[in-house]
């Protein structure tokens, strides 16, 4: 049989027609067989209406009864603390180095469970992402105003018209710090050459000096704020009994430098040689000589953390008394 014999048979098994030089061929029809015949369908059984058993009322809820027991304890769990009762607080930026926003986040867990437990952080230009100042119960101030910047004096006064507590954080905010010597023409801003504590444009309610001022401090702050809004009566003694003396330093003024320290204490017979200023200084302007301190003021940056540090400057029997007491109040609200 030849190739083109092989292939008509392939096809014609296929029942199809194959051109073969012009012509058609026909293909001989395979007898196709005979489909089976169709079985009768059964008939359908009647519908029967089915009595429902009547439900009662424990049993009408979709959720199993432990189930919703199960998810009610889980929900009380969750609000055992509620939003609500925590106060409002946030992180206003002036000018500054943003030092004193690196301190709040070096309280690490600390942080967390003030966060948890305490504050509702509801303002901060690195962690909300909330364009205009809201009203809130604590403000944080970080850095000194630019007076040549209009926007900068009306958010510190929007500041101390939506905060019922303004805290200045940081020396820059409490005393103007190293910009007190800006004179202008840095290269981002040339124009702004004049800066100000925020204590000269706003009443301010609490100082936090240093540069940057410690994490402890900062924590401990932030929980006697909750305290004397939230707190019991004897948390709130506590509380102010704690914030007193920094509330006492914003009334004192804006201005703390080494010659401050030299006025109030050494040239009143006052000082005890104890080092803490020289500790405090950020940039090593103070050394000690013949046991008493020495200030260098080309060094000095006007940050007055050696005159908030020095134990003769001020002293609080409201807290010397209560020590032990306020920090075992503030240990106990940070526990885990």
């Amino acid at each position: 049989m030849g190739l083109l014999e092989r292939i008509l048979a392939i096809f014609a098994k296929k029942d199809i027609t194959v051109e073969t030089g012009g012509a058609m061929a026909p293909i001989p029809d395979v007898p196709a067989e005979p489909a089976p015949p169709e079985e009768p369908a059964a008939p359908r059984p009647a519908a029967v209406p089915v009595e429902r058993a009547p439900v009662a009322e424990e049993q009408k809820s979709a959720v199993p009864t432990d189930i919703k027991e199960t998810n009610t304890a889980q929900h009380e769990l969750k609000e055992a603390k509620p939003v609500s009762d925590k106060i409002t607080a946030g992180h206003v930026h002036m000018s500054g180095c943003t030092g004193c926003e690196v301190a709040i986040a070096d309280n690490y867990a600390g942080l967390l469970t003030l966060l948890d437990k305490y504050v509702d952080w509801v303002y901060d230009l690195t962690l909300a992402d909330v364009r205009h100042i809201p009203e809130m119960d604590v403000a944080l101030v970080e850095g000194s105003v630019c007076i040549n910047d209009k926007i900068s004096v009306e958010e510190i006064r929007q500041t101390r018209e939506k905060s019922k507590i303004v805290v200045a954080l940081g020396s820059c905010a409490c005393y103007g710090n190293i910009t007190r010597f800006c004179r202008g023409g840095q290269q981002n801003q040339p124009q702004h050459e004049a800066f100000l504590p925020i204590g000269d444009i706003i009443d301010v309610d609490v100082y936090l000096p240093g540069c940057g001022p410690s994490p402890q401090l900062i924590k401990n702050v932030c929980v006697a704020a909750y305290l004397l809004l939230k707190g019991s009566d004897d948390q709130k003694a506590l509380a102010e009994a704690y914030l007193k003396p920094l509330m006492m330093l914003s009334k004192r003024g804006t201005e703390a430098c080494f010659c401050d320290l030299m006025y109030d204490v050494i040239d009143q017979g006052l000082c005890i040689g104890c080092g803490a200023c020289a500790a405090a200084c950020p940039v090593r302007a103070i050394t000690h000589e013949y046991g008493k301190p020495q200030g260098q003021r080309d060094l000095c940056i006007k940050c007055g953390a050696c005159y908030n540090q020095c134990p003769r400057s001020w002293f609080s029997f409201d807290v010397v008394n209560q020590y032990e007491s306020i920090m075992e109040t503030i240990d106990a609200a940070m526990a885990p």
